[in-house]
């Protein structure tokens, strides 16, 4: 081991964010883009730079145009809960199995047969005990209780104010430890309040009063809970922390940070970059002397900083002379380790910020192991990418490489009996005996490339068997009446093998079972759409969800089913027909289908024949568009649809439209700006926009125009506090008057964002088609605001962080819209034919709630 404070020269945050971003997808997407991918197409890496595109973007509208200081969430909880709640209940309507390898929507389009079949939300931290019971922290859905070595689920978490989560742990005396910001990147690193501990956690629930020490891990993330002797480590998005392990008092201690003037309340804590100076991302101490400890540090996309430090008279310094583990900067991002229980091996995931923004094919510099058992090495390189694609990856050959994206994709634990047998994840599931020496793949991508698979069922050439649903996150190794298992966590939701299981001649698994039986409903939604089913029996239901597609969910369904594959993005629904459903998946890229997309039966991959038909507007192809671009439909006329990216783009064709050609651009909202919201009435459309979109230089505006291209302007929007110079998120027309609307804001205000013009308020009105705005946020808590609606009457609904709020005509006061609804993240809020309020929400699926009861 060599200590040396010389930083390497890396990518710096600039560098990292000027990536080009490529936007072929290659994932979750069915066999049309597996057949492109298998083809020949040289732009690899397409998916993994989605994923970075999507998590910077949904922190930009939570954060632009500057950083937010700690206690911003513990705050605007405290000030929910001083509200009054309207009368009436909101009723989870997903709260039942999702089947990604639904049958009845088996086509091109979707990733049915794929063969991670019952799926929920992105799980990111798990824990297991010996005796069955087992513990699911979800993306922002809280975290989740079965006795039943999974299914069955209970949540435990809905009283603490944030339900993101970073990492769970049991400690040595059986207590539960909950790390809330969800660890994968920065796009959520403030949503955290800090950690918790549940002494008896197979029969108690999480509250405020678990918190260890005070405010000091608010509005961070934390990668990693480690322990040592009576001390827990955090690894955090700002530094790494420790705090005594037996009493919950008492403040957590800073241990590290490499560039602390870049902390809340240092001199650079303003700077642009300040949310990438100070990310730790595990730590690794020697079970032989607790005092000797190794600090993974740095940004995923490269700085001088990143690197490997340990203690040394007294301060931290950068470690070298690791043997195989690279210790220069460039080489050394993301990093995951786990220890074997008899101490006699580390094992280590490193992601390269060189290779990342390099190689297109994987941004993984390696799997290591320290067969010393000591964090200090000398470690040993046991994988790189290629060994793993040649070990039987899903992927092999379809130009999309294991660890693309390692930066976002890492799982490691080890056999608690064999110190050589490891579970390792990145998109699929690796698996080594041997220390390292042979790998296979028990949890494949998915089966699509495979003989046994064909998307007709009389084709295949056997039965593939079960996989996981791609993009690894957390595993834990548990048991029950003695038998063990291991349980990971990924996009997809929680699925389980034993841990010795059973697989073919691939090396693939034949005994996964997934754990996502509607009981965690942990769904991650950014749309809703409600229209009259055309069975006549009710409404039918879809939304577009994060790497899991659009769910359809019909009248007499007792399992929803995936009618089109990857991220599912904004949804215009027919309210007069629900099968009449226009999907976006990403950038833009829509689809139409006039049938729910239910499949015939024929299995045709025929286009003439298709069940959706891809109507992509044309800022899709250049990339001028967000991730979740907007898209909606005029509230006086179904048939007419706006689209925003760079371009305001109009479809007066409604659901018959066949081609993104049919697409007429209404008007140019400028180089660089991109839609954030639009909306229409009787022909009258409003579009938010920003660009940079950014905390770098950040601007945001709203154009207004008319559907026929006629009239188009920019409304004056100073930067004085009138707007808040911020993410510009939601619009409201009021269907009697279109120079009636209310503007729904993102962020938090300046007593939380240090950034130029952040102003203060959620919520806009104008009456006068944005000559003037008026702020009517009143008493509303000061939390991101991301969608609003104008319900029949004069209600005004407001979709936020923290769940719903509504104002009744008359009033200038708020409250929380009804009971049970979880304090999570509210992406969208729109009223169904039926005169009911729906509620997509980022983590806890869809609900409902009778407005006549909101009173």
């Amino acid at each position: 081991m060599v200590l040396s404070t010389t930083a390497a020269l890396g990518l710096t945050v600039t560098q990292a964010q000027a990536q080009p971003q490529a936007h072929l997808h290659k994932q979750q997407m069915g066999l049309s883009a597996f057949t492109a991918a298998t083809a020949g197409d040289d732009d690899d890496g397409g998916e993994a730079q989605e994923e970075a595109e999507q998590a910077d973007q949904y922190a930009e509208a939570r954060t632009s145009p500057g950083i937010v200081a700690p206690g911003a969430y513990g705050a605007a909880y405290d000030a929910l809960a001083d509200l009054p709640h309207t009368k009436g209940s909101w009723r989870d309507l997903t709260r039942l199995p999702y089947d990604s390898d639904d049958p009845r929507y088996r086509d091109i389009n979707s990733n049915s047969s794929g063969g991670s079949g019952k799926v929920t939300g992105r799980v990111t931290g798990l824990a297991a005990d010996r005796h069955g019971y087992v513990y699911a922290g979800s993306a922002n859905g809280g975290v989740f209780r079965s006795r039943t070595g999974g299914g069955h689920w209970t949540n435990i978490s809905d009283g603490l104010p944030a339900l993101s989560t970073g990492d769970l742990q049991l400690d040595g005396k059986g207590r539960l430890w909950y790390a809330t910001g969800e660890a994968n990147t920065s796009a959520t690193s403030f949503l955290g309040t800090g950690v918790y501990v549940l002494d008896d956690p197979r029969d108690g629930s999480f509250s405020r009063r678990d918190r260890v020490g005070g405010d000091e891990l608010e509005s961070t993330s934390i990668n990693a809970l480690r322990f040592a002797g009576d001390k827990v480590w955090a690894a955090t998005t700002r530094g790494v922390w420790s705090h005594s392990s037996r009493t919950l008092k008492g403040a957590w201690k800073l241990e590290f940070a490499p560039n602390p003037d870049y902390l809340p309340g240092g001199s650079k804590a303003s700077d642009a970059s300040a949310a990438y100076k100070n990310i730790a991302n595990d730590i690794a101490i020697d079970p032989k002397d607790p005092g000797k400890v190794v600090l993974a540090v740095g940004w995923r996309g490269g700085d001088t900083y990143n690197g490997f430090y340990a203690k040394s008279g007294g301060s931290w310094q950068r470690v070298t002379g690791l043997g195989d583990l690279p210790s220069n900067a460039e080489d050394v991002g993301n990093v995951t380790f786990a220890r074997s229980a008899d101490g006699s091996r580390y094992y280590a995931i490193d992601q390269s910020p060189e290779q990342t923004a390099e190689n297109p094919d994987s941004g993984l510099e390696g799997i290591f192991v320290s067969k010393s058992g000591s964090p200090t090495g000398p470690w040993v390189k046991i994988a790189d990418y290629k060994q793993l694609r040649d070990s039987g990856s899903a992927l092999t050959g379809a130009g999309y490489q294991p660890g693309i994206q390692s930066w976002y994709d890492q799982f490691l634990t080890v056999d608690p009996k064999n110190p050589d047998h490891v579970y390792a994840g990145l998109e699929e599931v690796f698996e080594t005996k041997d220390g390292g020496k042979s790998w296979s793949v028990p949890g494949p991508y998915w089966n699509f490339g495979f003989p046994c698979w064909s998307i007709d069922p009389t084709k295949q050439s056997g039965d593939c068997p079960a996989t996981t649903h791609a993009d690894q996150h957390s595993v834990a190794v548990g048991s029950d009446r003695g038998a063990p298992y291991v349980i990971v966590g990924d996009d997809g939701g929680v699925f389980r093998r034993p841990l010795n299981g059973s697989a073919n001649a691939d090396g693939h698994a034949t005994d996964w079972t997934s754990l996502n039986d509607g009981t965690m409903d942990a769904l991650q939604y950014y749309s809703v759409g409600v229209g009259v089913d055309p069975a006549g029996r009710g409404v039918a239901i879809t939304g577009g969800l994060q790497d899991n597609g659009q769910s359809e969910l019909r009248p007499g369904d007792h399992v929803m089913g995936s009618n089109f594959g990857g991220d599912g993005g904004d949804t215009i629904t027919d309210p007069a027909n629900g099968c009449n459903i226009a999907q976006e998946y990403v950038y833009l890229a829509v689809s139409v289908t006039n049938n729910c997309a239910v499949n015939d039966g024929s299995w045709v991959t025929d286009p003439s024949k298709a069940t959706s038909y891809s109507v992509a507007p044309p800022d899709s192809a250049t990339g001028e568009a967000r991730f979740i671009a907007p898209l909606n439909a005029d509230i006086k006329d179904p048939k007419v649809w706006v689209a925003g990216g760079r371009h305001v783009w109009i479809n007066n064709k409604g659901y018959a439209i066949r081609s993104g050609s049919e697409w007429v651009g209404a008007y140019d909202l400028g180089a660089g700006h991109t839609a954030t919201a639009v909306a229409s009435s009787g022909g009258k459309v409003y579009a938010a926009w920003c660009g940079p979109c950014n905390n770098q230089g950040f601007t945001r505006g709203i154009a207004v125009g008319n559907a026929d291209g006629t009239g188009w302007h920019q409304l004056t929007l100073p930067v004085d506090g009138t707007v808040p110079n911020r993410y510009l998120s939601g619009l409201a027309i009021d269907p009697a008057n279109s120079d009636h609307v209310l503007l729904a804001v993102n962020g938090f205000s300046r007593k939380w964002t240090e950034g130029p013009g952040a102003g203060v308020g959620h919520l806009f009105e104008t009456r006068n088609g944005g000559v003037t705005w008026t702020d009517i946020s009143g008493n509303l808590p000061d939390v991101p605001a991301n969608s609003v609606a104008l319900l029949k009457g004069g209600t005004i609904a407001l979709g936020t962080d923290l769940g719903v709020l509504v104002r009744m005509p008359g009033s200038a006061s708020w409250k929380v819209a009804g009971g049970n609804l979880p304090t999570t993240a509210v992406l969208q809020v729109r009223t169904g034919p039926d005169g009911r309020l729906y509620a997509a929400t980022h983590g806890r699926g869809i609900w409902v709630i009778d407005v006549r009861r909101l009173r």
